[in-house]
């Protein structure tokens, strides 16, 4: 390669700034599949297919943090290899990944297919709100592949730098949901089926769009061959069975609030699911840092530039800060619109009200994020495993037991808050004593 990879000069906070936000115009572009496809479904008038998509979001939301841990492997072979100048062995293992992301989403969209009816109503789902769930999800499932696909050529690209590209990717998934959703729904007359059939044609998009140009760009694709899958597949299984343990805690946190959130009705739950949006809509760049940031220090890890690790982790921190009070401002003006927008009940309302003012506390879910960046691209992905499921799986049933106790459905908000709160200073306490110990490794 005879230019040097890109994330080896240059200030750190401006490849953390340009990477993040691009990430977060494309996330949130993606993102607005959801909204948009909320927002109209709450034209239909029914409350009870608003409860309905909540229920399939939160299954959707285990099946995509599955292939977000893919995405996060393969950006941290990629990155290396490309740090160390070896493209060829770049392509093989980029290859390599959307092969076997293909298959095991594959995998997973069956036994969710096959067994939806008894994962929802392990969510709490029932009667008509239970059944519309399970025809979205019957629908729209068998597309993961596809954009699981997607989210990994994306990966690639953010390996490489090319941070205009990878938003392409995901934001014009967005872009054809927002135009075909209301065509679907209202002028097809296909209702909630509609909306699913959009979700199929957005992720075949993404899926086509980062394949073009990972191949026709960046040459970053090789002829797939079972033998670079199987040389790939123990070091990338080796970051990505503990990024996606990591990853599923998330949706497994998720189940145990929508759960909790179901005992109050349709109304809290459609509060809810108002809710889970506009977190993703409004710290979009949030969610983005952790992928975004991967490729900076997967780089600078592999040409061995400690100094540069560790600024990137500084710099993740300050623009995590940054965005999320900006976005809580936001947020808590825009309440008021998004309970009009959505047609909520008053305990739907509710609950986005006491959300706007709790939104703040998202600033350690950020720190928790570039904590997990920080883990798993230098070598440690089973301390991020250990600080997420320390939220999800240790914390949050016993807080949100608690917390529901003394405040009914509000109770449920104050339980995420508080645990996030004490495992985001954990984890990133933690991180950057890793990092400063990288210096005398």
């Amino acid at each position: 390669m005879s230019n040097p990879p890109k994330f080896l000069t240059g200030s750190t906070l401006r490849h953390v700034t340009v990477m993040t936000l691009t990430a977060s115009v494309g996330l949130t572009f993606m993102f607005l599949i959801d909204v948009a496809t909320l927002f109209w479904v709450s034209r239909i008038g029914v409350e009870t297919n608003v409860a309905a998509l909540g229920f399939a979001w939160t299954i959707q939301f285990f099946t995509i943090s599955v292939g977000i841990g893919l995405l996060i492997a393969t950006t941290a072979l990629v990155s290396r290899s490309l740090g160390q100048r070896d493209k060829p062995k770049a392509r093989r293992q980029g290859t390599s990944a959307m092969v076997i992301t293909g298959v095991l989403q594959s995998l997973v969209a069956l036994l969710v297919v096959v067994f939806r009816m008894q994962i929802l109503r392990a969510a709490g789902a029932q009667g008509d709100t239970l059944q519309i769930a399970a025809d979205f999800l019957l629908i729209s499932m068998p597309s993961l592949p596809l954009m699981a696909v997607g989210m990994v050529g994306s990966a690639i690209l953010r390996a490489e730098g090319d941070a205009m590209r990878g938003m392409l990717v995901t934001m014009g998934a967005g872009v054809i949901a927002m135009v075909l959703d209301p065509l679907f729904i209202f002028g097809f007359g296909l209702g909630l089926d509609g909306a699913a059939i959009v979700v199929v044609i957005s992720r075949g998009s993404t899926a086509l769009l980062a394949i073009w140009f990972v191949i026709k760009v960046h040459d970053l694709a090789a002829k797939p061959s079972f033998t670079d899958v199987r040389a790939v597949l123990v070091p990338f299984f080796v970051i990505a069975g503990p990024a996606i343990a990591t990853q599923v805690s998330t949706p497994f946190g998720n189940y145990i609030l929508t759960r909790a959130m179901a005992e109050f009705g349709d109304g809290a739950v459609a509060g809810w699911a108002v809710v889970s949006r506009l977190t993703v809509l409004a710290f979009g760049g949030i969610f983005a840092l952790s992928g975004a940031v991967g490729g900076i220090f997967g780089q600078n890890f592999g040409a061995g530039r400690i100094d540069r690790v560790q600024s990137t982790f500084r710099d993740a921190l300050i623009f995590c800060f940054i965005y999320t009070m900006l976005a809580w401002v936001g947020l808590f003006l825009l309440r008021g619109v998004a309970i009009d927008a959505f047609h909520l009940s008053d305990e739907g309302a509710r609950i986005v009200r006491i959300f706007s003012i709790l939104a703040g506390g998202f600033v350690f879910t950020g720190f928790l994020f570039v904590a997990n960046a920080t883990f798993n691209n230098l070598g440690k992905p089973l301390w991020s495993t250990g600080f997420n499921w320390a939220r999800d799986g240790v914390l949050m049933l016993p807080a949100v037991w608690l917390m529901t106790h003394w405040f009914a459905a509000p109770g449920v908000l104050y339980a995420q808050a508080l645990v996030v709160v004490l495992v985001g200073s954990a984890a990133s306490y933690g991180a950057w004593r890793f990092v400063k110990g990288l210096e005398h490794g």
